[in-house]
């Protein structure tokens, strides 16, 4: 089995520090979560940026200064831009971070109803030039599904040359409005990827480490972090997102998997 990937969502978009006073805002703040992180054993930091006042930005100068931040503290980690941003954004400003031509940065294949009248939209000829865009600039995405109609959306864009091959797919699973945390939905979307195919699992709030046993198990790949969950065990707040992924790499260890580097991450991911 390969060796097991570990991503960090460090801060996401939606979470704040009402919910989570370790949720980093400030480019130092963001530099420490993510430090904390790869000491811990996370490979890849999946970054939002944020505002000093926590307002989710998608600005390349924001994600610049926080990415230089970022590599003074993990200078061989993998940085991956979120290009989702925030609910009601742009397509041009969620593209702005690709800009900076970072190694890998997220692909959404779908359209997802979030909640009230928040609508995260992703339409067929958006996922097209976020892809184009992608392979233009020489990043890989990582085709993030909130539901196996969106590795469908994946596969059949792939046929017409806006993905390359072979794709790494990160389920996120649990959000409201998408696919939910069971193990049953797990295999579900496990059992429909293409061949030869990696995927990475992000499991939402009480389904994180559920999620994330079935994937070490399976073979897969694992994310956690403060966009994803707050909680260290069931009211107990995380003091870092370390803490989460020291978590994960305990449940690996029992189950004989070896956590991968980030110099070991990108040759699995094709990144050399």
């Amino acid at each position: 089995m390969e060796k097991l990937i570990i991503t960090a969502a460090i801060c996401g978009a939606e979470v704040t520090k009402e919910h989570n006073p370790a949720v980093p805002y400030t480019v130092e703040e963001i530099a420490e979560e993510a430090y904390s992180a790869y000491k811990a054993g996370a490979s890849i930091i999946h970054l939002h940026v944020r505002e000093d006042d926590g307002t989710p930005t998608q600005k390349k100068e924001r994600y610049e200064e926080c990415m230089k931040a970022i590599r003074k503290k993990c200078p061989d980690v993998i940085i991956q831009p979120s290009t989702g941003g925030s609910v009601g954004m742009t397509s041009a400003e969620r593209l702005e971070p690709v800009e900076l031509k970072p190694e890998m940065a997220t692909l959404d294949c779908g359209t997802l109803n979030f909640g009230g009248d928040e609508v995260f939209v992703n339409t067929e000829n958006m996922i097209k030039e976020f892809g184009k865009k992608m392979i233009d600039m020489g990043v890989k995405p990582e085709v993030e599904v909130f539901d196996k109609s969106m590795i469908d959306m994946a596969i059949r864009l792939s046929k017409k040359g806006f993905i390359k091959e072979p794709i790494h797919f990160s389920f996120v699973m649990g959000v409201n409005g998408g696919i939910s945390g069971e193990l049953r939905d797990f295999l579900f979307l496990k059992e429909s990827l293409p061949c030869g195919s990696t995927y990475s699992v992000a499991g939402m709030g009480k389904f994180e480490f559920t999620l994330a046993v079935a994937s070490i198990i399976s073979g897969g790949h694992v994310r956690v972090g403060f966009e994803d969950n707050i909680y260290l065990a069931k009211g107990v707040l995380a003091k870092n997102n370390g803490e989460l992924v020291e978590k994960v790499v305990r449940l690996a260890k029992e189950f004989g998997r070896d956590v991968a580097t980030p110099t070991e991450a990108r040759k699995i991911l094709g990144l050399n």
